[in-house]
């Protein structure tokens, strides 16, 4: 299969406390090759209106009665050598709440945060790459550090439940497996640990994928996860009203799709929902784009 035409489509955005716009990972198990690469330009917008806490899911946003996050990301990849890329993210976030103006006056809230996020650089390496005929298997890791672009707020108190982001630099370490067949089927499985800085709780985060990779279409459909290995319950034991400390975890399923349609440009599009979690909000969010590979 031409390497030109795999699909990798993206826009990774990440944010503190009930905000759920995490995204799947940015790396994936195909590499670009010396000298290629894509550009997207993608819109995201989730929306959710019911929080999973400790011990069970409420109704409405805390405050803010419900919440809608939109993104507007740049992702683009370029491969440095056959066995090493670099990938660059870069989200420009609007969160937006429902609070009333009585309440919005009386606790001195606003209902809108917006700003650049947190840049993103990850560096794979892919070591191996074993050949079975009409199937392969690829191994990649991957370094990557995401941090604060603009100096966006994070207030302590219900303030921060819009907060476009957590203000914390977090160094990844990712390990992936790819297994590609030559019909277009693939799978992969990779697992990442992140460390983050000013007490953002670490967490490791995995995601499991197959799909079908051609010259004319992709689609993928994936489950990811994240754990925290630290923090607190919102409301509970230990919480002083600084949602960045809070401990999250979720489930997330979603699909992706891609089609070339003039040349060396093409479209993404896709959809997710949160199906579990801890201290996050139950989002459904969809996602379009514009792919330029060169």
């Amino acid at each position: 299969m031409n390497k030109k035409h795999l699909l990798l489509i993206l826009a990774v955005t990440t944010f503190g406390y009930v905000n759920t716009g995490y995204s799947q990972s940015p790396i994936s198990g195909f590499m670009q090759g010396k000298g290629k690469g894509n550009i997207s330009l993608s819109f995201s917008s989730e929306k959710y209106d019911d929080v999973y806490f400790i011990p069970e899911k409420v109704e409405g946003v805390p405050v803010f009665n419900e919440t809608t996050v939109n993104s507007t990301s740049i992702y683009a990849t370029y491969g440095i050598t056959d066995q090493v890329d670099v990938v660059l993210v870069l989200p420009y976030i609007t969160a937006k709440g429902k609070a009333t103006d009585e309440v919005l006056k009386n606790l001195g809230l606003e209902n809108e945060r917006s700003g650049f996020q947190d840049v993103s650089v990850f560096v794979k390496y892919s070591p191996f790459n074993f050949d079975f005929g009409a199937s392969s298997l690829r191994l990649i890791g991957a370094l990557g550090v995401k941090t604060p672009l603009s100096n966006y707020k994070v207030e302590e108190g219900f303030q921060s439940i819009i907060a476009i982001g957590n203000r914390s630099t977090t160094i990844s370490t990712t390990g992936m497996a790819m297994f590609k067949m030559d019909s277009g089927l693939f799978a992969s499985a990779q697992i990442a640990n992140n460390v983050g800085s000013n007490n953002v709780p670490n967490n490791y985060t995995t995601e499991l994928k197959v799909g079908y990779a051609a010259k004319s279409f992709y689609g993928d459909v994936y489950v990811a996860n994240q754990k925290s290995t630290g923090g607190v319950d919102i409301f509970g034991e230990g919480f002083k009203g600084y949602f960045p400390i809070t401990k999250v975890n979720y489930t997330k399923i979603g699909i992706d799709l891609y089609a070339p349609v003039y040349q060396d440009f093409g479209i993404s599009a896709g959809a997710s929902t949160l199906v579990a979690g801890r201290n996050i909000g139950q989002a459904t969010g969809f996602y379009g784009g514009l792919v330029y590979k060169y």
